[in-house]
């Protein structure tokens, strides 16, 4: 029996990553790059408010969200115009005034809108789609005075699935940044 504790006490924990709480935004840029610099992929960044140039100093490559966005309002635009083309050509073509059957400058109006309600719901549920939302819980909030995220502490963290990781490894490199704390991150 005292085998079977020992071998329970012995087995290695699983880790989410280790995360270092920087207290600055120029501290945070500064080791986001450091990290990247050092070879690790697998990194991603906590602040308490967007940071201009963030993104490339962890080496995050640009998203396709607007090259999304667009192809849908154009579609959003082009569908709006053929539906109303449809209905005044081919379904139930009226003649008003001597009008043509196909006044485009009149589609102008629901042709805008649906170009933004396309765009609109494409960007809101791509970008969910992107952040794998709705998620209740991550493990990144097993972090000591990670509450502090949203106030007024940075959290940068090397992710275990990171093909370079290991934990002593990276919680040597992260101490070496001189971070205010450096914390494994359990799952």
């Amino acid at each position: 029996m005292s085998s079977v504790s020992l071998a329970a006490t012995s087995a290695p924990r699983s880790v989410y990553g280790v995360a270092a709480q920087f207290g600055s935004v120029e501290e945070i840029m500064a080791a986001s790059a450091r990290v990247r610099d050092a070879g690790y992929k697998k990194i991603d960044a906590y602040p308490p408010f967007p940071i201009e140039g963030l993104a490339a100093a962890l080496g995050l490559e640009p998203t396709r969200l607007g090259w999304v966005v667009l192809a849908a309002g154009i579609a959003g635009g082009l569908g709006g115009f053929l539906l109303q083309w449809w209905a005044n050509t081919t379904y139930f073509p009226l003649n008003i005034g001597g009008k043509p059957l196909n006044s485009w400058p009149n589609f102008i109006v629901i042709m805008y809108e649906l170009t933004i309600l396309f765009s609109a719901f494409t960007a809101g549920l791509f970008m969910l789609a992107r952040n794998g939302l709705p998620r209740p819980y991550h493990s990144i909030f097993n972090t000591p005075n990670f509450e502090n995220a949203s106030r007024d502490k940075f959290f940068l963290c090397i992710e275990s699935r990171d093909p370079q990781f290991d934990v002593d490894t990276a919680r040597a490199f992260l101490e070496s940044l001189s971070p205010e704390r450096v914390s494994e991150v359990e799952l």
